[in-house]
């Protein structure tokens, strides 16, 4: 495990540019890429999250679902995590590649734009991919949009690198820009590398193909697992005097904070307007039915769509608090480094999920007789979003002088309320899963009992935090007399209450 890291601001400097200066290189037709990357990161954030669609437009009859729709769900539903997963990871590159450069022209938005191009023609390949399963047709497609991506990028390495001036300062400055060219070169390539192979293998065995990209998402921690062991076995090497603390696969290695929080706020933004898209799509009514069923009421005919509606607020409601818990969490981070990235893309992949939980208790009344099921894959989805938070919270603890706060690290006066606020919905779907296998008769009511009850813990959680602390520390001092050695092992867990 390497050792501790340089502050990320030294890597974020482009925002701290004085104002003469930034006039000096519009002058000079140097732009500063902040604009470019938000439009970058709201793009991929976009790209990501509509690949969803083709799952939550599955067509589901009930004589089917007894039959061989669950498999092509359950079969696009992963190829939905895999595609949205190589998405990030395409992001993240994108991310570490634009800490290396600092500065943009012309010429380097526009490589940007086909960057991004490429990247938006992935929902289609993503689309073929679930349609036609057995055809290798569109994992090839994919698979090549995923080479012209790397191709890209390693372009964009070339040019900034023939340009000095546009690199960070301290690449700029150091004598070993080579070094690093390939160094940066060789990742940047490893993915497209893999991806070329599962294209050859896609036209006469496509599974080994879906086993190549998944090696695409899971490289970096490959590589770390495997000098890990070789650490083990031949001992520590020293790093070289031209390391870089980032385009590593250090687990460790800084994200920028600021794309982390962009991305995911983008992911958050695009399911909650799918889920307004499924409403104005499927429940309005059509005009013939309100004249000929209705008598002309519009109001009588909504009514019909009032599980709809319910479904809804409960789905919103969901998306909207979970953000608020990510919020919160972020805001009391410091640092994002790259194992908190991967859990926080698979926690965003879940999210991306939400608009399937939502058509899933939308057919409650068409589907009475399914409704366990929806129950569960809804609770199952949510906690899972849910619980990849918390694990960000946790694996932050870990090196909390580095990525934390110090009122949320242990003993801080956020750290209860913080771990209380990350713990309640990873708790209340898990206690509905649970309820539903003793009490299936009553799964819908318990569901919604859920979607209701949560929004209103979260008005209340600060208070109730406060009452339990009070409540430990009270029956702490009836138990034992109370004592300053006593107070000061309470401390670190009950600060604002002992």
């Amino acid at each position: 495990m390497s050792g501790p890291q340089t502050p990320e601001p030294a890597l974020g400097i482009q925002g701290d540019t004085p104002t003469g200066t930034r006039d000096e290189d519009a002058a000079d037709g140097i732009q500063h890429s902040h604009r470019m990357l938000s439009f970058s990161d709201a793009l991929l954030s976009i790209i990501a999250t509509v690949m969803i669609l083709p799952v939550t437009h599955t067509e589901i009859s009930p004589e089917q679902f007894d039959k061989s729709i669950q498999k092509l769900l359950a079969t696009r539903i992963a190829v939905y995590l895999m595609t949205f997963l190589i998405v990030t990871v395409a992001w993240a590159a994108h991310t570490r590649l634009f800490q290396v450069v600092g500065k943009i022209d012309d010429t380097l938005a526009l490589l940007n734009l086909a960057c991004m191009m490429t990247i938006t023609f992935l929902p289609f390949t993503f689309s073929l991919m679930v349609t036609f399963p057995e055809v290798p047709l569109g994992i090839f497609l994919f698979c090549m949009c995923v080479i012209a991506i790397g191709a890209v990028q390693a372009l964009i390495v070339v040019y900034a690198f023939h340009f000095p001036h546009l690199l960070n300062p301290q690449i700029e400055s150091s004598a070993h820009r080579a070094l690093y060219r390939r160094h940066i070169l060789g990742i940047v390539l490893r993915g497209p590398a893999l991806c070329f192979v599962a294209a050859g293998f896609s036209l006469f065995f496509y599974p080994l193909s879906y086993l190549l990209m998944a090696t695409v998402i899971f490289l970096p921690y490959v590589s770390k697992v495997s000098s890990w062991c070789k650490d083990r076995l031949v001992g520590p090497q020293e790093p070289p005097a031209h390391s870089m603390e980032f385009f590593t696969f250090d687990l460790h290695e800084p994200l920028s904070k600021e794309r982390v929080e962009a991305f995911s706020d983008g992911v958050y933004a695009i399911v909650a307007t799918l889920l307004i898209l499924d409403i104005c799509e499927d429940n309005v009514p059509d005009p013939r039915d309100v004249k000929e069923k209705f008598h002309g009421s519009l109001v009588a005919a909504l009514s019909m769509y009032g599980p709809h509606f319910l479904a809804y607020f409960g789905s919103f409601a969901t998306v909207g608090l979970l953000w608020f818990a990510h919020h919160s969490l972020f805001l009391h981070i410091r640092k994002a480094t790259q194992s908190m990235g991967l859990l926080n893309t698979l926690s965003l992949a879940f999210v991306g999920g939400l608009p399937l939980a939502y058509q899933q208790t939308s057919a409650f009344a068409r589907q009475p007789h399914d409704e366990l099921e929806s129950v569960r894959v809804s609770c199952a989805i949510i906690f899972l979003a849910s619980i990849f938070q918390f694990a960000i919270w946790t694996t932050a603890l870990l090196h909390e002088g580095e990525t934390l706060q110090p009122s949320a690290r242990f003993g801080g006066r956020e750290h209860a309320f913080m771990f209380a606020k990350l713990a309640l919905y990873p708790c209340a779907s898990l206690l509905a899963f649970a309820s539903t296998c003793f009490l299936s008769r009553f799964s819908t009511a318990i569901f919604h009992l859920m979607q209701i009850a949560v929004p209103f813990a979260f008005l209340l959680l600060r208070l109730l935090v406060r009452l339990g602390l009070a409540l430990l520390c009270a029956m702490r001092g009836l138990a034992q007399p109370a004592t300053q050695a006593e107070e000061n092992a309470c401390a670190p867990l009950l600060p604002a209450a002992c």
